[in-house]
């Protein structure tokens, strides 16, 4: 069937939390899910499950271990076994046992920031030290400085939590960049916990490896997390998995989240598995009109918001902006809230780094980030 992205959805009271943090006026361009309706395989599936009636608790079976076996290896010829799968409820589950299983209180996490804000908070609630060389500005992209990231190891150091695609830069890593990481990490006895979780919103001309696929020694010392989450914006059904081929690192993530998190629901297990099953069709026409709103943002701005510089987008729906040339005082995700009803990320939530930056989603019909655009244009230009 053929997809209608541009259908225009109301999600307010629907209990969203994109569009219910903010007076009805405000157009939500912050939190990462799409104004998309989902696969029509998923949503038949669900329906399916609702029409048994009978919602008791969920064994997950065979079908969904499958289904992950088989898309890895579709995709990256990786070979994993079905014990080597740990079914979660999310992916900042998933984050906050690696940050406890694998390093004590006064242990050091490692992350690169400007990043997603569990990687830097998370770690401190937890009383760990969070060790973070930053990604380096170069024109409109980043890149990794490989000796300050390897200056940055301690003897205190235990896990490095590395995010591929990278949520806020949008960076698609090399095969040569993650070499590097891989190997400084084994050298200095680092697990690695990596979260994919947007590995299949790629756009044309990258290729996403997950990390553990670069060889066994490397796959022993690494957790990969996943989900389909944000591929099949289903991210309100709550269901991830870790893929951990070390028994030993199994073992401790299993203990360490005993009785603390939950398994997965039954309709997030309903949903995973058509997703994964039967939603490739739907995947292929999102990424081309995702595509085509990044293209059409880079446009936009770059014709009437000049002042804004955007990072380059090798993946994910979310656009990173530096609005320090706009003449904006203070917060910039402060002043587009207020003057143009457009609510962003604040780039400061993804590390120090991001002072001066906003996160846009642009995962929504284009009519609306046309709509959005326009505001913040016009608030801009009334500067």
């Amino acid at each position: 069937m053929e997809y209608d992205f541009d259908q225009l959805i109301e999600r307010r009271g629907t209990d969203s939390t994109k569009w219910g943090l903010y007076p009805e006026d405000v157009i939500p361009m912050w939190v990462a899910d799409m104004d998309f309706k989902s696969a029509q395989p998923i949503i038949q599936a669900i329906h399916q499950r609702v029409d048994h009636g009978i919602f008791g608790y969920c064994r997950l079976s065979a079908p969904l271990k499958s289904a992950i076996k088989e898309r890895l290896w579709n995709l990256y010829r990786w070979e994993i076994h079905g014990d080597e799968i740990v079914f979660l409820p999310g992916i900042v589950s998933g984050l906050n046992v690696a940050i406890q299983g694998y390093a004590a209180p006064g242990d050091g996490i490692l992350a690169q920031p400007p990043v997603y804000f569990h990687f830097i908070r998370d770690p401190a609630h937890h009383g760990r030290m969070v060790d973070d060389p930053p990604l380096i500005r170069n024109g409109n992209t980043y890149e990794i400085d490989f000796e300050r990231f390897e200056r940055s190891i301690t003897n205190r150091t235990r896990v490095f939590i590395l995010c591929n695609p990278h949520n806020p830069v949008g960076r698609v890593f090399t095969r040569t960049e993650l070499e590097k990481l891989a190997e400084i990490c084994l050298r200095h006895g680092l697990i690695i916990c990596s979260d994919e979780i947007h590995c299949d919103l790629l756009y044309a001309g990258y290729r996403h490896i997950p990390i553990a696929t670069l060889g066994p020694e490397v796959a022993d010392r690494t957790v990969i997390l996943m989900a389909p989450s944000k591929t099949y914006n289903v991210a309100g059904l709550s269901c991830g998995y870790a893929i951990i081929k070390n028994e030993a690192l199994r073992r401790a993530w299993l203990k360490t989240s005993f009785g603390i998190v939950p398994g997965v629901d039954i309709t997030g297990y309903t949903a995973a598995l058509a997703a994964l099953t039967e939603g490739q069709e739907w995947l292929s026409q999102l990424l081309v009109y995702l595509q085509g709103n990044r293209d059409f943002l880079q446009q936009y701005i770059r014709e009437r918001i000049p002042a804004i510089q955007v990072c380059k987008m090798e993946a994910t729906y979310l656009a990173w902006l530096d609005c320090k040339e706009t003449g904006i005082r203070g917060n910039p995700a402060e002043f587009f809230l207020k003057e143009a009803r457009v609510a962003l990320s604040n780039g400061r939530d993804f590390g120090t780094q991001g002072e001066g930056f906003v996160r846009l989603n642009f995962a929504c019909p284009r009519k609306r980030l046309a709509e959005a655009l326009d505001r913040m244009a016009r608030a801009i230009n009334g500067i």
